[in-house]
């Protein structure tokens, strides 16, 4: 008989969803001071939450003084309780909702060794290649800029696409399968739009992608953690969960992920989707760095073993061809397409042409794959760079088969919030594990990217994080 997983593969601290969902609210003053609150029993059907959830939840907003009790009448925002809020400035215009990108808060920090930014130095790029390619498109397409691209994306480019997955991974689709999006983030963005309502179950890796917790988030979704090893995931807890949550949806991130740098196995992958189509839950495959490997190439997308249409494919190619063009995909059945295309419409009418056209003549070139098998070699000398600076430290970390960075255990006794206070103050960011973690606790933990500083930067910046942890 199967066993129940143990307390880790809970949602951690369910009803602090809660108690933020309605502190949002009352911050809006959709509540105002002296009103009654939804009860317990209506507010736990409105959220699909057991009802203790919601009285534990209450309890905490009473204990911070933003609700009070009327005896035997229920709760009542508590005079005051709108400080919950940030006090805006005489006249300010304020948003509706408390947006966050914990990630763009440490990139938007200048530094002088950049650690954080999972991308590619602009120096591997064939940058003086792309001119060429403009030029060529302009030549082709005279008419480039005097119009929009379909919402859909442009034909041709989807159209080469179906037959390079084709090719490679061996699964088949039409261009009517296929939607053109402006990064990777934007689909994301999408599906978590069309395809969430609040407290809608989600599952998601332990660690993950930290701007994909932040949109699941801002989505109001219950997230429920799933934890990824070397060899991948527990079968057992992806089932249990996946039977007990009834999520909506599985965001992954199985090949050189990010940002552990392991990969989910063949056997995983098929075992993946049966789960999907048994228990009716959307897998949304986010593969940003599959061209990026150091050996052996990865196993094929989820999508390959889809026949009833349970996948949603995310690839991007911005990292490795051109992050300026900011292109990537969404695979998915037609009764999916639709809804994301009404999306993608009310988000920018479709990816700008130019750039679609310009990556187009770029990816069918045998320039690019030149490109990509040089570009795997100056990684995999960075990476081996990074790792030789750290082999005397006591750190810990499982060397990845591909992809753009290292996760790191840090030495006993560090705080990666800590060690980054420091090192931002010393010119120097990376990416602490809290913010990776849908549950904020891996503070032990912490990710360096070893794909945008040069060797030279590499090895004096990791000497000099070296040297700032001994001082923690």
């Amino acid at each position: 008989m199967q066993k129940e997983p143990n307390e880790r593969t809970q949602p951690f601290h369910l009803f602090e969803q809660v108690v933020e969902y309605l502190v949002t609210r009352i911050g809006r003053g959709e509540w105002q001071t002296h009103e009654k609150l939804p009860s317990v029993r209506s507010l736990a059907i409105e959220l699909k939450v057991h009802r203790l959830t919601v009285f534990r939840a209450y309890q905490e907003l009473k204990n911070r003084g933003l609700v009070y009790v009327r005896d035997k009448a229920g709760y009542y925002v508590h005079p005051g309780a709108g400080a919950c809020a940030p006090e805006p400035t005489a006249g300010a215009i304020v948003p509706a909702y408390s947006v966050r990108n914990r990630l763009s808060e440490i990139h938007q920090v200048p530094v002088s060794y950049q650690f954080s930014e999972a991308l590619i130095d602009p120096n591997l790029l064939p940058n003086m290649y792309f001119s060429d390619y403009v030029k060529r498109v302009f030549d082709l397409y005279p008419k480039v800029l005097a119009t929009y691209a379909p919402v859909q994306g442009d034909e041709e480019l989807r159209e080469t696409l179906c037959r390079h997955f084709a090719h490679i991974h061996r699964f088949h689709l039409s261009a009517s399968e296929l939607l053109i999006t402006s990064g990777a983030q934007q689909a994301i963005d999408l599906i978590s739009r069309i395809f969430l309502k609040p407290m809608d179950a989600v599952l998601i890796e332990r660690p993950t992608y930290s701007s994909a917790v932040d949109i699941f988030s801002q989505a109001g979704a219950k997230l429920v953690t799933v934890d990824i090893h070397p060899h991948g995931y527990n079968m057992d807890q992806v089932e249990w969960c996946m039977r007990h949550y009834k999520p909506r949806l599985f965001y992954m991130n199985p090949t050189f992920h990010n940002p552990t740098g392991y990969t989910v196995p063949a056997e995983q992958r098929k075992r993946l989707v049966e789960l999907a189509e048994q228990y009716r839950c959307l897998l949304v495959d986010d593969d940003t760095t599959h061209d990026i490997y150091f050996g052996k190439e990865p196993p094929p997308p989820l999508f390959t073993y889809d026949t009833e249409g349970v996948v949603l494919y995310i690839r991007g190619f911005s990292k490795y061809v051109s992050p300026g063009l900011r292109i990537a995909c969404v695979a998915c059945r037609p009764p999916l397409m639709k809804h994301l295309l009404t999306a993608k419409s009310l988000t920018d009418n479709g990816t700008p042409l130019l750039n679609q056209k310009i990556f187009l003549h770029y990816f069918t070139s045998a320039r690019l794959q030149q490109h990509l098998g040089k570009l795997r070699i100056a990684l995999q000398i960075r990476k081996d760079v990074m790792e030789e600076e750290l082999r005397d430290s006591g750190w810990q970390w499982s060397s990845p088969g591909g992809g753009l960075s290292l996760w790191i255990r840090l030495g006993k006794g560090i705080s990666s919030p800590a060690l980054l206070e420091r090192c931002l103050e010393a010119s120097i960011a990376f990416v602490p594990g809290v913010i990776c973690d849908p549950l904020r606790q891996m503070e032990e933990w912490a990710r360096f990217s070893f794909s945008f500083a040069n060797e030279l930067q590499i090895r004096a910046g990791m000497r000099r994080v070296l040297e700032l942890s001994r001082r923690i």
